[in-house]
């Protein structure tokens, strides 16, 4: 069988490679300058600009040079550390065809045209759509570098590509770095972005998109520590018009602040602490965070039933339950205080022999047990036996605490009976 016999090569002789096997040399300054050529062509024609970039995709590398695209667009050249424009190669190094240069006075019109060019783009190219999330986050952390008028379209863009989906609302969390706080930076830049929203979509919009993202629970990492102030914070956004968000915030603090309460009460309580300073350290914290005592026996409540490993059998329970309760009457009885307390906290062991099925039985010895220790009045009882305030096992409730309530009218009505007397 015959080998082929591979030819003599002359020496010196350069070999031919394939085109596919030649590594191309990296190289965004000629790709800003074909850009920045082809944009300056358009006149700021939006149209022309879209028709540009789209047939500029199959000559010019997006993939690779997608930063530097993006870049191009926003800022109108190469952005390098320091928010400034990559000066190399030779001039033009901008383009007048960019979102920076569009009028200092804002024209919603204008912008929405922007986010026109970047929808297409991005719908023409699917993949530039990761590279766009990414670079967001890159030139939020220029924004220091930035002019005033420059932050403000940015902030504006900003709300448009969030709003259209373009990028997440998380994005805005890489303005929470220490040297744009401190500056008050990114508190400015948040609520320009919020501000603008509410403008031109609504408050109900804004709102339900903060929401869906949780964003209010990260508001207090935009302010800087040295007015880390609920005063300051409220007339920021007070000024701005942004009362709904700021209710919203506040709203979510109360959820954290009431978790944090919870995990304190709960860490003192396995460390044995009396009483009285537990109730001390209650009453504190809740002032200070503006937990109101109705609120805050509930927490009490769901924390205490959270200790106990409870019988699963229906009629050992309630004994176990009575007992437990016994140890901490006067930490319930320090925080019911009001009419209010009194009923939420009958209401949440309403809610929670209804919940719990082997407790069903149980909530006449509990209610019992508080009326006994001055935790809950018979006034409050009376009131909640009389009127509808939950239909949860209600029913079956009004039937276990009938025969004491009659006992509780009769006295009553002896007591004016014998006062009419006298």
């Amino acid at each position: 069988m015959s080998q082929k016999v591979e030819k003599p090569v002359l020496s010196g002789q350069r070999i031919k490679t394939r085109k596919r096997d030649e590594k191309e040399r990296y190289d965004p300054v000629g790709f800003r300058d074909a850009i920045i050529s082809g944009l300056d062509q358009c006149n700021n024609n939006f149209e022309a600009i879209s028709r540009f970039l789209d047939g500029a995709g199959n000559k010019q590398d997006y993939r690779r040079y997608g930063e530097s695209l993006f870049d191009i667009l926003i800022a109108g050249g190469i952005l390098v550390p320091g928010g400034t424009l990559l000066q190399e190669g030779e001039a033009p190094f901008k383009t007048s065809a960019c979102i920076f240069n569009s009028p200092d006075e804002i024209n919603m019109e204008i912008m929405k045209s922007w986010e026109q060019v970047f929808i297409k783009l991005m719908r023409r190219y699917k993949y530039l759509e990761k590279i766009f999330q990414d670079e967001i986050k890159k030139v939020l952390m220029f924004v220091k570098y930035f002019t005033p008028a420059e932050r403000k379209k940015l902030s504006v863009m900003v709300y448009l590509w969030i709003s259209n989906g373009s990028i997440p609302f998380s994005a805005v969390q890489v303005l929470s770095n220490s040297h744009l706080v401190k500056d008050h930076l990114a508190l400015d830049f948040l609520i320009d972005v919020f501000k603008y929203w509410r403008q031109d979509k609504g408050v109900n919009s804004l709102y339900s998109a903060i929401k869906k993202s949780n964003i209010e629970s990260h508001l207090m990492s935009f302010v800087p520590d040295t007015k880390q102030s609920q005063v300051y914070f409220r007339n920021a956004f007070q000024e701005n018009g942004l009362e709904e968000i700021l209710k919203l915030y506040n709203d979510q603090h109360q959820q954290l602040a009431k978790k944090e309460l919870q995990v304190m009460l709960a860490d003192s309580l396995s460390e044995n602490k009396p009483q009285r300073d537990i109730i001390t350290e209650l009453r504190e914290f809740a002032a200070k965070e503006n937990i109101q005592e109705h609120e805050t026996v509930c927490i009490i409540w769901t924390t205490l039933m959270d200790i106990p490993e409870w019988s699963k059998k229906e009629e050992l329970v309630t004994d176990q339950a009575v007992r437990h309760l016994k140890l901490y009457t006067s930490l319930f009885s320090a925080f019911t205080q009001s009419a209010r307390s009194e009923l939420n906290l009958l209401l949440k062991v309403q809610e929670y022999c209804y919940s719990n099925m082997t407790f069903m039985r149980a909530f006449q010895k509990i209610i019992m047990l508080f009326y006994k220790t001055d935790v809950i009045s018979e006034q409050v009882i009376l009131k909640w036996y009389k009127q509808d305030y939950s239909v949860k096992g209600k029913m079956m409730f009004v039937d276990q605490m009938k025969q004491f309530v009659e006992w509780l009218q009769n006295a009553e009505e002896e007591s004016d009976s014998e006062g009419s007397t006298e």
